[in-house]
């Protein structure tokens, strides 16, 4: 009688030990297990950060690049994955391709993040931005030099790595690294099937990005793409971002005599191109970040209410920055976030004349305004060229595209050249999707703490250009801190940012799926 109950029993409870077994250990048991081993390994993890970031990853050194790919494709290698280098163009650096196909899985993940960073001046470095070194803190926070090597682990969740790219996307494919090293070592088998996508020009444009991922689109074939890039919410919990704003800069050259103008001689008299360069400002855009070029929001598509009740649950973080960045105003009257799910117009930079020892009492011949417009769903740079071209010729300016001869400049009172850059548009996925559902399930069992959603990313990355060429929906992944000095000296990345990467990007590997 006792035989039979048993293997009844063992009849009943086979199903559910075949769910469990399917679902790997709780994510309670695989979040402590991760953490465990990073604990114990922390030491290798650092080593093998301060080694990609002494490779000297960017564009104006296209053997450092090579190196870095190098390296990088030897540690996939190294780790079983199937890798290989794919040649963008003549004179540009590879993506590294890595593939782990998992037996069982019915999913496909592309991670993607760049191994490039932004150029230097190493002047402005209070150390070798190629030579990793370890402070204490953030700078402004009087943060020391100290020997990590002599240190015992583990170390101070708060000292910092200082180094150009450790940041800016290195953490990112350090944490992939060692989260996978972590569920190999604790018997755990993704649960999907990984891509990997590290791509080497992302700073200097991705010019060659778009044909790379178009011929290689059945190589890239996935159900979702995770983007390692950008920093976590200002509050320092972790985040995903669900679409990013587009991008559109503009260069405008005004003209005015030929020749800079004694402006005792002739003020008064000859226009003044700094003069009409803020003019033209003050008519484009207000004090208040609105944009006053009619038609530019015409295409704004609007926030859905999932999307607005994430914004809403979002951390209040504006006086902390105020603090911060010591300002006495915003130009937003709705806080940061809802801000930067609008259309932008920011000035990049405005040139005319001479300042201090340099300035000179005259009207200077040109006036050069650098313009970034950032864009959201549904606009596209073709519209916002349209729209602003005819803006100006609406207010009497001649448009050029090329220096203008003395005959354009004496035939017509305003003349403007315009450079536009390529630019690219906004995307913005649906937060509400099941598979979208599914990454932030994933996210919060990482352990790494409370899970902040951001609809849209204020700054610009690719996202749509992965999102038209591979149809796949798109995810933003950030790790590092916000104040990382990110495209600036003395980038960093706080070292409890890097721990809970690898968290979060074990969470992924291990228990994403829908």
């Amino acid at each position: 009688m006792l035989q039979t109950l048993a293997r009844a029993a063992v009849l009943v409870l086979l199903p559910a030990l075949a769910a469990l077994a399917a679902d790997g250990p709780p994510a309670r048991d695989l979040s402590d297990g991760v953490q465990a081993y990073r604990l114990s390994h922390e030491r290798s993890i650092l080593q093998q950060l301060e080694t990609l970031g002494r490779l000297r990853s960017v564009a104006a050194d296209p053997a450092g690049l090579a190196a870095t790919a190098r390296t990088l494709l030897g540690w996939l290698t190294q780790r079983g994955f199937q890798a290989r280098l794919i040649q963008t163009g003549a004179q540009a650096p590879p993506l590294v391709y890595g593939q782990w196909s998992q037996p069982g899985a019915r999913r496909t993940v592309i991670f993607y993040a760049h191994y490039d960073g932004q150029p230097v001046v190493p002047s402005q470095w209070h150390s070798d931005p190629f030579v990793p070194q370890m402070r204490t803190a953030a700078l402004s926070a009087g943060g020391r030099q100290i020997d990590w090597h002599a240190a015992t682990p583990p170390f101070d969740a708060e000292w910092r790595m200082f180094g150009r790219a450790v940041a800016d996307d290195k953490a990112s494919i350090i944490a992939f690294l060692t989260a996978f090293d972590a569920l190999r070592n604790l018997g755990r088998a993704p649960a999907v099937n990984l891509k990997v996508l590290w791509e080497g020009e992302e700073e200097a444009g991705s010019a060659h990005l778009q044909p790379a991922l178009q011929a290689n689109r059945r190589l890239l074939a996935a159900d979702l793409l995770l983007i390692g890039d950008g920093p976590v919410h200002q509050s320092r919990r972790p985040m995903l971002y669900f679409g990013a704003r587009g991008t559109l800069g503009v260069t405008l050259t005004i003209y005015g005599p030929v020749t800079p103008l004694h402006d005792g001689h002739y003020g008064n008299w000859a226009p003044n191109p700094a003069v009409m360069a803020a003019v033209l400002l003050a008519r484009m855009r207000d004090e208040q970040g609105h944009i006053l070029i009619p038609g530019f929001s015409d295409h704004v598509r609007a926030l859905t209410p999932a999307e607005r009740q994430a914004l809403t649950a979002l951390p209040v973080v504006d006086p902390m920055l105020r603090r911060q960045f010591a300002l006495g105003r915003t130009e937003a009257q709705d806080g940061l976030a809802a801000s930067l799910m609008r259309p932008a117009l920011n000035v990049r930079g405005l040139t005319a004349g001479g300042v201090g020892g340099t300035a000179a009492n005259a009207i200077p011949a040109t006036a050069m305004i650098s313009l970034d417009f950032r864009l959201v769903p549904d606009q596209t740079p073709a519209q916002i060229r349209a729209r602003v071209e005819r803006f100006l010729i609406e207010r009497g300016w001649t448009i050029v595209t090329q220096e203008p001869d003395a005959a354009t400049r004496l035939a017509h009172a305003r003349v403007v050249r315009v450079q536009w850059e390529p630019g690219y548009p906004a995307y913005r996925v649906d937060i509400g999707s099941p598979g979208m559902r599914a990454v932030q399930a994933a996210a919060r069992r990482s352990g790494a703490g409370p899970l902040v959603l951001m609809p849209m990313m204020g700054a610009s990355v690719p996202m749509f250009l992965f999102a038209q060429t591979l149809q796949v929906p798109v995810v933003g992944l950030p790790i590092v801190n916000h104040d990382d000095s990110q495209h600036a000296p003395d980038e960093n990345l706080r070292l409890q940012n890097l721990w809970d990467g690898i968290q979060t990007y074990a969470a992924m590997m291990g228990t994403l799926n829908w």
